[in-house]
């Protein structure tokens, strides 16, 4: 019965999800050679055909991906795949602990090697097509490398840690493996400006006298303290330009885009940053960690619950081995099989994700300028190819930001 109720929610999943990218390819596709009257004075008729181009690629690239991972999916449920892994391993290593973390380990390197030429064909081939990729091959494997090396230094002590507690704890263990994964995420947090971002890019202080003086009287008038303003050499992989906070505290600093900052004016940054204050200021952040946190303990309790069913294992094609522990064996269906199961949670975080976006708009509009909002956002969608003619259902389902025109419309009519 189980087995039919997967399969019949994995059907639903997908074919939702390819009925959804055919609208939205269907409806970008139609609007093509018409620039929305919001925007015709600002942006030409190129610009729009090539975001709706990229759009559709990159609706049909995901449509395809989502399609081997179903496969894949039932490759490790159903078809026999995780049982196969399990019982080899069984063979292979005798301590336990080992022989459960080799099992989750085998499983993230199947789904990451298959996930490698969707990575590469979506970097070197789709992003190169539009201009946007400037990541050389070299580091593209050295990202590899080093986001291997981080999966490992930090994910096998958490799988380690939730794997004792499972085995450790009795019937408490979801809440004790819950709370060392709300301090694990915390922790990830608090490295990532200073520890793990420097990995990857390069870091330096805000030169430009004129705008950091704008971003301090910002700050000051909306009460907010930070560590630094700095700049990313985010353009040694991409042209797409974004900014963003990070850190706890007092330790908060602000990290701009090199692209960014070279296409948007004083005025422009001020009101982008106003946006992302406005988050602050209405604790939309913290709400999404209060959320999330509060879902996975759902997600664990769940778990609990489920390890403990023998049909939850028979239903997805595995027999556990008996007189071995089998909490990999539980934890890996679990999150394998979990998002087929919550895809009609996806539009509801959407809409509130759009809620909160426009009540940062008009924060914006209050600390700096709608006006000069108004001439970032369209620069940004120009620059970074973002359709101006989503498919309003594909738009409601998937969509964290408003669609461009509701949005210019929306900040329009604000009284600052």
């Amino acid at each position: 019965m189980f087995t039919l109720l997967f399969v019949a929610f994995l059907l639903t999943d997908i074919l939702l999800r390819f009925w959804l990218a055919n609208r939205q390819i269907r409806h970008v596709r139609a609007h093509r050679d018409h620039v929305p009257d919001a925007f015709a004075p600002r942006i030409g008729l190129y610009s729009h055909r090539r975001a709706a181009d990229y759009t559709m690629a990159k609706t049909q690239l995901m449509m395809v991906e989502r399609l081997v991972e179903a496969v894949v999916l039932l490759g490790f449920t159903l078809l026999g795949g995780l049982q196969f892994l399990d019982l080899q391993l069984g063979y292979l290593i005798e301590n336990e602990m080992l022989r459960q973390l080799a099992l989750i380990a085998a499983v993230f390197a199947i789904m990451g090697v298959i996930g490698l030429p969707f990575a590469i064909y979506n970097k070197f081939r789709l992003e190169q097509r539009f201009g946007f990729n400037r990541i050389t091959p070299r580091l593209f494997v050295i990202d590899c490398i080093k986001t291997l090396l981080l999966s490992l230094l930090f994910g096998t002590p958490l799988a380690a840690a939730v794997l004792w507690i499972m085995g450790n704890t009795g019937t408490a263990w979801a809440w004790w493996a819950w709370g060392i994964w709300v301090l694990f995420n915390v922790l990830l947090i608090w490295l990532f400006p200073t520890f793990i971002a420097p990995l990857f890019n390069k870091f330096t202080p805000l030169d430009n006298p004129d705008i950091a003086e704008r971003i301090e009287g910002l700050l000051k008038r909306c009460g907010f303290s930070v560590e630094g303003l700095f700049v990313m050499d985010g353009s040694k992989r991409s042209a797409h330009g974004n900014a963003y906070f990070t850190g706890f505290g007092k330790a908060r600093r602000i990290v701009f885009f090199d692209t960014l900052l070279s296409r948007l004016n004083a005025d422009e940054i001020e009101a982008v940053l106003a946006h992302e204050l406005g988050h602050f200021k209405h604790r939309h952040i913290l709400r999404r960690m209060v959320l999330s946190f509060g879902l996975a303990l759902v997600f664990f309790l769940l778990l609990a619950w489920l390890s403990n069913q023998m049909w939850f294992y028979e239903g997805l094609g595995v027999t556990p081995q008996f007189g071995r522990p089998n909490d990999a064996l539980a934890l890996i269906l679990f999150f394998l099989t979990v998002p087929v199961f919550t895809f009609w949670i996806t539009p509801l975080m959407a809409w509130l994700s759009r809620r909160d976006e426009y009540e940062a708009d008009r924060y914006a509009a209050d600390q700096a300028s709608s006006e000069a909002l108004i001439s970032a956002l369209v620069k940004l969608y120009d620059d970074n190819a973002a359709t101006l003619t989503p498919d309003p259902v594909h738009s409601a389902f998937y969509d964290s930001h408003p669609p461009a025109t509701q949005r210019i419309e929306h900040l329009q009519h604000v009284t600052p």
